[in-house]
Formats: C-alpha cells, structure tokens, sequence
C-alpha cells in the first residue's frame, strides 16, 4: 500500500500521485478496479478523489472516474505510450497491412496512431492527415510522406490540436482510411472522456471512405462520459487477443468487421518510441 504523508510533484502526495496517474494512463477507470489496483479501503480512495478533483485534476461520474485536461497531468501522452505496448504493436501490424502506397490517411492523437506512424515509411509515397503534434514531428521530414498537420488550439495532455479551427480544417479534405482510437469500449459503442477530442474525431470519420479503430483489450468493459461512436460505425475494429471470448462473439454476431492481432514475435519496426 503507498503512503498518504510522503510528498509528490507539486504538493500531491506520493499515493494520490499514484492514483493520478493511472487514471490518467487508463482515461477512464471504475472506482472498484481502482481499489484493487491499490488496495486501499473506500474511504481512502474518496479521500483521495475528493482531493485530487477538487485539485480539478479528474472529474468523477458516478462509479468512474476520468481525467481532465490540466497543466499537472500533462505528461499523460507520454504515460499512455508506455501502455500495452505489445498489444499496440500486434494491432499497428494489422492496420499497416490495411494501407497501400499512394493512400490518403488520416491519424488521430491516439498514442496507438503513434506506433502505426513508425510502420509508414516502410510502406511507400503516402498523404498523411494528423492533429497530433507528436506524428507530425517524426514523420514530418520522411521523404515519402506528404504531412497534413490539423490545426487549432493545442492541448498539451493529449499533445494534439483541437476547436473549430481543426475540426474546420477538415472539411476541405478527404480520405482514404481513418485510423483511430479512444479511451473505452462499453458495450458495442466508442466512448471518451474528452469533448474536444470526440468533436475532433468525428470530423475526421465524417470525411473518411473507411474507418480503423485500433483498441487495445484492456479498454473492453469500460465507459467514460460521452458517447463517441457505435462500433457498427467503423469498417474494421482491430484488438488484440486478450480480448474475452465472450466479448468478441457478441461482436462479430453484430456484424462488426474484428480483426484480433497474435502479439507473438511482434517488434517495433526502425524507431524506437520515446
């Protein structure tokens, strides 16, 4: 059990910083894993809570618990790029089979986009379209990419740009194939805790003839606060085989196109993620 007296960044103790962070890394997480994820009682997880969203750090809705977008927390891409990297890896393998060279894509601030854009240079002459900060620098000077960078106003949590400026922007193009993620699957629907990044996600889908939802098998079973998309929205929907059976079945009996990535013998093609 973490302490609650030690000191953490910014006068947060060490235990609430721990707690921050893996809300932050999850996006959004229930109370109830929370508490066996720390083995804390109840009352110190409130505590907490209270503490960390009076702090306007994470907002609580009901019996979930999500992140807000905040100065304190804005080292939340960086957390969510160490996360299931092995699943990222299998699923980018798929999606890049799934791209042909002379292709117009389109990637989101998800960090999973960000391990596909590492697969893209081995692919051929591409047009790329992101508001993600972080894909634009590294495949900017890649001479077989045509960089689209989205503009709009920058938040640094999710290392993207977003408003109406980028959601505008998109409307003068179009694209092949979508490539996306986001933070929960409920059921057979998409959600994510952040408005502007569903309002950013949408134009992109809007002006797209195909679109991929890469998500890892950890985000099955959760929700966040609003509603992204249905599943039947996207052509394909690849995960990764930690996946219950269960789950997978209810989906394809949807009809919903599955893909399910065998993380065995997967590798991070050339550079390495920071």
């Amino acid at each position: 059990m973490i302490p609650d007296c030690l000191p953490g960044s910014r006068g947060i103790s060490a235990r609430r910083q721990a707690v921050l962070d893996y809300v932050t890394e999850q996006g959004c997480v229930l109370i109830q894993d929370m508490l066996s994820h720390f083995t804390m009682t109840r009352a110190a997880m409130n505590r907490d809570l209270h503490a960390l969203a009076a702090q306007g750090l994470i907002r609580k809705v009901g019996e979930s618990v999500t992140t807000l977008s905040n100065a304190v927390a804005a080292s939340s891409i960086m957390h969510r790029t160490r996360q299931a990297v092995q699943e990222k890896l299998g699923i980018t393998a798929i999606a890049a089979d799934l791209i042909e060279e002379g292709d117009t894509i389109a990637l989101d601030d998800s960090t999973t986009s960000r391990f596909l854009s590492e697969r893209l240079s081995a692919i051929g002459q591409l047009t790329v379209v992101t508001n993600s900060l972080g894909i634009s620098t590294r495949i900017g000077r890649a001479k077989d990419i045509n960089l689209i960078a989205l503009g709009g106003h920058y938040n640094p949590t999710f290392d993207a740009f977003l408003g109406v400026l980028c959601e505008r922007s998109v409307t003068s193009l179009r694209i092949n194939t979508l490539f996306m993620s986001t933070s929960a699957i409920h059921g057979l629907s998409a959600y994510h805790q952040d408005e502007d990044l569903i309002k950013a996600k949408s134009a992109l889908m809007n002006m797209a003839d195909r679109r991929v939802l890469m998500v890892d098998s950890r985000k099955f079973g959760i929700s966040a606060l609003n509603h992204l998309a249905n599943l039947s929205d996207f052509d394909t929907v690849i995960t990764d085989s930690g996946l219950s059976d269960d789950v997978a079945d209810r989906m394809v009996r949807a009809g919903i196109n599955l893909r399910v990535a065998d993380m065995r013998g997967t590798a991070l093609p050339e550079l390495a993620m920071a």
